[in-house]
């Protein structure tokens, strides 16, 4: 076991998931700075997320060529650079371009961390744990730094002004990169695949590969569309709005919980079986959902859909790079992870997209029948794969 990779896994998930939720937590005070309305905020929401989708796949294909401490190395600079320059711009062009560089960043961030996964965490857990309980545990604390950055922002402008709050934030990201510098690589290195190409193929031609990434695709839209909906839901059933977005929040806790109990909880060879329970959850949650007039039963299944999503997408990434290392070659590992991301990406996109033109013409609650599809897609996929 290596602490440094261990530690500085530890620190960089945590800073990973703060990164994912900073523009979302400072989105008011920045608005007031660049002088900007809703419109442009969104704007720049959007050119995060999209930054994502080719970059995930091409940091991917850096990692497997060049080295994992390379394209590590380069993210966390990156990102250091970026939020040093999003608290002096006063320019709205700027910006952007800043967000860009954030969205770069952090795509070759999380492509090397989800690769390392197994190799930081499978020594905590007992032996012969499945590379699954690796990765619910490395989610659980993404998805803590995810949901503390709003209340850390929170804390931190109103003491301090705009710019020495991301001043601190840029220090605690240079903080995983001395680590990296301490980190033996010589055991996790790999023999770079001969032609790019070559790899890219070998992906997209495997039916295996292509049914898990297409299974995060419908599955993403059920995790996002929930979050973004459910305040909505709530208050459709009666909830006024502070007591919506605690149970909201409830929901979160309660999804980034569940991959801190399936990382100890999940049997060995049985990824398969436990995500067909889970998504055979999904969906009655989202029937559920979309039929209940009770209130009391609306926030039930908001938890209860968090319980079940919560392990859904490490378990999914964990069969792919195990199969990947397996049967294609650990060479590919990156470009898998970058594949699995992209294609998820565009159900990140599509997903509300759909669900908003059906709430707008129906309900937001029948909305939610399309969550059901896509939770009878990810069924499918998963039974397909076993």
């Amino acid at each position: 076991m290596d602490i440094f990779l261990t530690t500085m896994q530890i620190i960089a998930l945590t800073i990973a998931g703060m990164c994912h939720a900073l523009l979302g937590s400072v989105k008011v005070p920045l608005a007031e700075k660049l002088k900007i309305n809703e419109d442009k905020v969104g704007r720049l929401l959007s050119t995060f997320g999209f930054t994502t989708i080719p970059m995930a796949f091409a940091a991917g294909i850096f990692a497997d060529t060049f080295g994992r401490k390379l394209v590590i190395s380069a993210a966390f600079i990156l990102l250091i650079s970026s939020i040093m320059v999003l608290s002096n711009t006063r320019k709205y062009s700027s910006a952007l371009i800043t967000v860009l560089l954030l969205g770069i960043g952090w795509s070759a961030l999380v492509n090397v961390l989800n690769v390392l996964q197994g190799n930081a965490f499978l020594p905590l857990f007992r032996e012969g744990a499945p590379l699954s309980s690796a990765m619910n545990f490395g989610d659980f604390i993404y998805g803590m730094g995810a949901f503390l950055m709003p209340i850390a922002m929170a804390f931190m402008l109103r003491r301090f002004e705009f710019k020495n709050t991301f001043i601190a934030f840029a220090l605690l990201v240079a903080l995983p990169l001395i680590f990296v510098f301490l980190i033996d690589w010589q055991p996790l290195a790999i023999t770079p695949a001969e032609h790019l190409g070559l790899g890219i193929g070998t992906l997209l031609a495997d039916h295996h590969v292509l049914m898990l990434c297409l299974a995060f695709f419908f599955y993403v839209g059920i995790e996002v569309c929930t979050a973004m909906w459910a305040t909505t839901l709530m208050m459709s059933r009666g909830l006024s709005l502070p007591k919506a977005t605690t149970y909201l929040s409830v929901f979160w806790l309660t999804f980034t919980a569940s991959r801190l109990i399936a990382a100890f909880a999940l049997p060995h060879g049985k990824d398969l079986f436990i995500l067909t329970l889970l998504a055979c959850g999904c969906i009655i949650c989202t029937i559920v959902l979309a039929t209940s007039k009770s209130s009391k039963a609306t926030i039930a299944t908001i938890v209860a859909i968090a319980l079940v999503a919560g392990p859904i997408f490490p378990i999914l990434i964990a069969q792919l790079l195990g199969y990947v290392n397996t049967e294609l070659g650990p060479e590919l590992g990156g470009r898998s992870v970058g594949l699995f991301f992209s294609i998820g990406g565009f159900g990140w996109a599509l997903a509300p997209l759909l669900m908003g033109k059906v709430a707008e013409r129906v309900s937001v609650q029948k909305a939610f029948y399309v969550l059901s599809i896509s939770a009878t897609c990810l069924l499918i996929l998963v039974l397909l794969v076993g």
